[in-house]
């Protein structure tokens, strides 16, 4: 019998076809995964987060809102349990004016509790200030004497609600978002616009205001830092993976580079922060703006699930951004107590709550040895080591470090370790000016970098496990990252991408970028104007500063030159750096050195003493009597009392301390600094 073999041909044939007929099927699902990319993503729009998110791209940005939108969006400033100044409080010039410092001190003498002060309740106060403030018992109060008799009477009214030591009122009322502008009773809310991302339009996005110290800083300009959420009203609705765009007006640098360059030296050590670019915006708003150059912002990545699924691979972990001078520190069993000091931005479950918790009373209960031994349990060392060695080489002391803000915390879902990751970082470069002199930023401790007494850090940096990984860390960064050369190089890439977008907003801010970008310095510029001001251009940029506290600072190449031989000499034992006490730097407890003044007491009185001596003192000895203390006391009452009732409400007095102390125009917006400018004319935008 004859055996039949099989034909090879036909299979050969077979495996040519189902070859081709695969090749032919994934060619056919490229071009359909092609088309929906092109269909979800126009031409001239980038695809992915990678492709948006590139350090020198300048995109372009139009909002376009109704009248009705653009004049919602404005935002509300209520009257806070703190005492901050009411929006609608006559005369007020807006914003965080003295007043939200000083009412509650004020509203202690209403011994009858109805609300108001009587002429001799407030005269009452005169009487027992001076009493205080007179520590030599001269019968007398010089500037000296008044400045640190305001900051030890007022000092109890800055904590807010963090239960540390003395700095600006942070937390905002329960529910509502924290920060500076918070407390001062300003909200935010969203409004409706459209939106044309390089020529190509999103229907119905939402648009609002967003930041706190540059926000007030820019209160009177047209030029304030904006969100957009591209998904709230219109589900699904993306700009290459990304439903929010933060924009970042950089009001307080030069530069534009110190947030960019920043979260590039934390991303090259190995620290999730979110990734930037550059956006030109414009605005039209029909009678008003046609699409009119608003300025040049930093586009700054959201930290949201998008981005924990990106940098963490999951979805699933907790995002946190603490507000609190006492991170971890104990509050008891009640998540309440927690909630509004660690904001949290996704969902909790009760071990989230209860992890949180845990921590906090090993940070504040535990001993040392059960400190040490279950600190990893909880924190990611290594991340963290990394975390603080960028912070402190970038002497961004608007942080963890000195106001207990502008960062996040994630709790992994598979770990339940917490991470760190830095946000809102234009005062690095040790640019902070709250932060002791400019040489005292440089020279900051690398052993001990954070204010005062700090109980979190203090026991991790105490861990010998923490401080042989952080050690290794900075000295690692300090040879690879932080390099003065690699950072100029880098501030004169981004510095020629950027400038032709610098010269479209005024040939003044051109002039001073040039010089940031050259490595000079130049003096800082507040935006005048109240609350509710802003018209056209905005008032003219004022110079503004009281000495060296809010005066120049060097910019990007000077400081990481200084700043690396200051790193470089502690890690080789041959400098012990400076230390921050309180809200300053200096060998006294709570003692602030405000460049060339000398040593001074930080608080209202570094501001507003010189303005109530010069009101006060009526035969100009530099001195005050107890006859013109009591005298200035009754002219502020009489002045304050508009409707002439013979007591003041606490509207009145709000009112009154915020005219009287921080007039119109005259100082820097909000912010820290309430006295009139340094004297030199305006600048042109």
């Amino acid at each position: 019998m004859k055996t039949h073999l099989p034909n090879r041909l036909p299979l050969a044939n077979a495996g040519h076809a189902i070859l081709m007929a695969s090749r032919y099927v994934s060619t056919w699902l490229i071009v359909v995964a092609s088309i929906h990319s092109l269909a979800a993503e126009p031409s001239g729009v980038p695809v992915q987060a990678s492709d948006l998110f590139q350090l020198t791209k300048v995109w372009t940005l139009h909002l376009l809102f109704t009248k009705e939108q653009w004049e919602a969006m404005e935002p509300v400033q209520e009257q806070t349990m703190r005492g901050g100044p009411g929006f609608d409080n006559p005369g007020h010039p807006g914003g965080a004016g003295p007043a939200m410092f000083l009412v509650p001190a004020f509203l202690k003498a209403d011994k009858d509790n109805d609300g108001k002060l009587s002429k001799a309740e407030f005269l009452g106060l005169a009487d027992k200030w001076f009493s205080e403030w007179d520590s030599s018992k001269a019968g007398q109060v010089g500037e000296d004497q008044l400045r640190d008799g305001m900051n030890a009477t007022f000092a109890g009214n800055l904590a807010g609600g963090n239960a540390g030591p003395p700095g600006p009122p942070l937390l905002g009322e329960n529910g509502h978002r924290n920060g500076l502008a918070s407390a001062a009773g300003i909200d935010f809310k969203y409004v409706h616009a459209d939106l044309e991302f390089e020529g190509h339009s999103y229907r119905d996005v939402a648009v609002r205001y967003k930041g706190n110290g540059t926000f007030m800083e820019s209160r009177g300009s047209i030029k304030r830092s904006l969100k957009i959420d591209l998904n709230k009203y219109v589900k699904g609705q993306k700009i290459a993976g990304q439903t929010k765009l933060n924009l970042h007006n950089n009001v307080t640098d030069a530069s534009w580079m110190n947030e960019v360059l920043s979260y590039r030296a934390f991303r090259d050590a190995n620290v999730p922060a979110s990734r930037t670019a550059y956006a030109k915006v414009y605005v039209t708003v029909p009678g008003q703006y046609d699409r009119k150059y608003f300025g040049l912002y930093s586009l700054v990545e959201e930290v949201d699930t998008h981005f924990a699924q990106d940098r963490f691979g999951s979805r699933e972990g907790v995002l946190f951004k603490p507000v609190t001078s006492t991170l971890f520190g104990y509050l008891g069993e009640d998540w309440s107590d927690y909630t509004q000091m660690y904001d949290p931005k996704t969902d909790l479950s009760r071990s989230d709550k209860q992890r949180v918790i845990d921590f906090s009373k090993l940070v504040t209960k535990g001993s040392d040895a059960e400190f040490s031994a279950r600190l990893a349990e909880f924190l990611d060392l290594d991340e963290f080591a990394r975390f603080m060695s960028a912070t402190v080489w970038l002497s961004t002391l608007d942080s963890i470090l000195m106001m207990g803000q502008n960062f996040y915390l994630y709790l992994h879902p598979q770990t339940h370790k917490f991470q760190f990751l830095p946000w809102d970082l234009d005062h690095s470069f040790g640019q902070f000016p709250m932060g002791g002199t400019q040489e005292q930023r440089e020279q900051l401790s690398i052993v001990k970098p954070w204010r005062g007494s700090n109980r979190f850090l203090e026991r991790v940096f105490n861990s010998e496990p923490f401080k042989t990984l952080y050690l290794a860390s900075m000295k690692q960064l300090a040879k690879t990252v932080f390099v003065p050369e690699r950072l100029s190089k880098q501030v004169d890439d981004v510095g020629a991408a950027i400038r032709p977008a610098v010269a479209e907003e005024s040939e003044l801010k051109l002039q001073r970028f040039d010089t940031v970008v050259a490595g000079k310095s130049v003096e800082r510029l507040g935006f005048g104007g109240p609350m509710g001001a802003r018209q056209g251009e905005g008032p003219e940029p004022r110079r503004f500063g009281p000495g060296g506290f809010m005066g120049s600072a060097k910019p990007i190449k000077a400081f990481v030159v200084a700043r690396s031989q200051s790193v470089n000499d502690q890690l080789a034992g041959q400098s012990k750096g400076e230390t921050l006490v309180e809200l300053g730097f200096g060998p006294g407890q709570g003692r602030f050195h405000p460049g060339a003044d000398g040593p001074g007491r930080f608080g209202p009185g570094m501001f507003l003493s010189h303005t109530i001596m010069d009101s006060f003192d009526t035969n100009k000895d530099g001195k005050l009597s107890h006859e013109e203390f009591s005298a200035g006391f009754a002219k502020w009452f009489n002045e304050w009392n508009r409707d002439k009732t013979g007591f003041l409400t606490q509207e009145q007095l709000r009112g009154g301390i915020d005219r009287t102390l921080a007039p119109l125009h005259d100082g820097p917006p909000g912010g820290f600094g309430f006295g009139p400018p340094e004297d030199g004319p305006a600048e042109g935008r």
